[in-house]
């Protein structure tokens, strides 16, 4: 079973990028990082979780909230085992826990961005935006 680990979180200010990170472990020769479909999630204080982006197994498909498009950036390096969320222009209403998420896909190429479509997911790393 695959294990991952988020890091990168923090407290910032309005305005401020931030950078998360999902490192994957527990990969096999059969079961690579590069057949697994990749997705963050975030969960505010008193709110349901709720998608934030997602990336295909081959990083050419990518979907977003609208509420993060164009501000935020989800990628993958398949070399590292590990996917990113680039957030730029933060602010306080993304405050929350993101974790991450990944399932295998086999062939297929496409994002999900359903919950119940991924399978194994982090601990979560808390993002505080606040002046």
């Amino acid at each position: 079973q695959v294990k991952l680990v988020e890091s990168g979180g923090g407290m910032v200010h309005p305005g401020d990028s931030q950078r998360l990170s999902c490192v994957v472990s527990g990969l096999t020769i059969s079961m690579p990082f590069d057949i697994y479909r990749m997705a963050w999630f975030r969960r505010a204080p008193g709110k349901e979780r709720e998608f934030v982006a997602a990336i295909s197994r081959s990083g050419r498909n990518t979907s977003y909230n609208p509420a993060v498009k164009g501000r935020f950036t989800i990628s993958r390096d398949d070399a590292e085992s590990t996917v990113y969320l680039q957030m730029n222009s933060l602010k306080p209403e993304d405050t929350a826990v993101y974790y991450c998420a990944t399932r295998s896909s086999g062939l297929a190429d496409h994002v999900a961005i359903r919950a119940r479509d991924y399978s194994d997911w982090g601990q979560g790393t808390q993002v505080t935006v606040s002046s």
